[in-house]
């Protein structure tokens, strides 16, 4: 990672966007899922096959329509997440927006955080990404897909912000 990187995560006062890498472990992950709805799909066919009630004609159409809304959806979707995925993180807060169809909007003030990990899943790990994970009384918030140096860099970022806070509140 870049000095400028290294500087624009200590500082954080601008909006971050992800690693392009982060469009590959999408798509790797939607091809997994895309196979396992694809065998889902082919063997709730075969079962409504065995069935005379319903036609093959008429569930054939149904199920191309699927798997092509799907298809068009797992292809277009990595692309639209990563424009619109921002984080920021600043000495009171941390701002994360995301999206594809629903955009989100979380907002978790740093006074708030219990606890703050970094988590890899068995694609991310392959491509050297991470996520953090602040979790909160409310709930667990996440910056995605982010390189593992930068992610670590920010849960050391957020535990020195909130051992400051706490050492002030004493």
């Amino acid at each position: 990672m870049s000095g400028n990187t290294v500087d624009n995560v200590r500082s954080a006062e601008t909006y971050r966007r992800l690693n392009k890498k982060c469009m590959l472990s999408m798509y790797i992950n939607n091809a997994i899922t895309y196979i396992i709805l694809s065998i889902i799909l082919l063997l709730i066919f075969k079962l409504i096959t065995l069935s005379d009630e319903l036609s093959v004609q008429s569930i054939i159409p149904l199920i191309l329509v699927s798997m092509i809304l799907l298809l068009i959806y797992f292809i277009i979707g990595p692309w639209i997440y990563y424009e619109r995925y921002r984080y920021m993180i600043t000495s009171d807060k941390i701002d994360v927006r995301y999206g594809i169809i629903i955009l989100r909007h979380i907002l978790v003030p740093i006074e708030r955080v219990h606890q703050v990990q970094v988590s890899r899943g068995p694609v991310n790990n392959l491509l050297g990404l991470a996520n953090v994970n602040v979790t909160t009384a409310g709930g667990v918030a996440t910056i995605s897909y982010l390189e593992v140096d930068e992610a670590e860099k920010i849960v050391e970022r957020l535990t020195d912000l909130i051992n400051a806070m706490l050492r002030d509140s004493e």
